[in-house]
């Protein structure tokens, strides 16, 4: 069987001597700190190169884990003119307009008997933002590439999706939403993700996703 690398995967002719890569970590809620410090590095790459600047310009690799997931594919999910979707300062206010209805404050022995029976939260509303704010986006239209690990709780491994794998196995060229939520679905908070993607033959690839991080 053929194996490739991160390294075979990229053209010495479009990256030069230096990749450079930015990683974002996951916390739920905490998404707003890496939104505060990349709204703030934007900007000031605007100050030096325009307004239209984004972070997306700046970096050959975006990496996120958990709701850092949803943050890489916001800054590189293509808009009609294939320019990012999202400007960083738009992270902090849509963290602080949906997180209430994403994380939703209960009380009492009922909540608590949810909680030892299953996830805190169902994740309704989080799927539904996710599949209205990306779209029928995939993985190989990102403005930038980026890498999402998941884990896949039927195969008992870690199921990575990149831009760079996404380019030579279309049954890992997923829906941006699908990799996303599963990136998002922490075990102890939202149930696991669960979706199908067609490889090259269209054949079914079925995924049972949970947070990666």
């Amino acid at each position: 069987m053929e194996t490739h690398t991160l390294s075979d995967e990229i053209n010495p002719s479009t990256y030069g001597e230096r990749i450079t890569v930015l990683s974002i970590d996951g916390g739920g809620i905490r998404g707003i700190i890496p939104g505060t410090i990349l709204s703030f590095l934007e900007s000031k790459l605007q100050e030096l190169d325009g307004e239209h600047a984004r972070i997306a310009d700046y970096f050959d690799v975006i990496a996120g884990t958990s709701t850092g997931g949803l943050i890489a594919a916001m800054l590189t999910a293509p808009d009609d003119k294939k320019r990012p979707l999202y400007m960083a300062k738009d992270i902090i206010p849509f963290y602080l307009k949906h997180c209430p209805k994403i994380f939703p404050q209960s009380y009492g022995p009922i909540m608590e008997m949810n909680a030892l029976r299953g996830p805190k939260y169902d994740g309704k509303y989080f799927r539904q933002l996710v599949r209205k704010i990306l779209g029928a986006r995939r993985l190989t239209e990102t403005v930038t590439r980026v890498v999402i690990p998941t884990f896949d709780i039927q195969l008992l491994q870690p199921a990575v999706f990149s831009t760079f794998e996404a380019e030579i196995d279309a049954s890992k060229d997923a829906l941006l939403s699908d990799v996303c939520i599963s990136a998002s679905s922490a075990p102890i908070y939202f149930p696991a993700y669960h979706f199908k993607a067609k490889d090259s033959e269209g054949n079914d690839r079925e995924f049972h996703l949970v947070d990666g991080e």
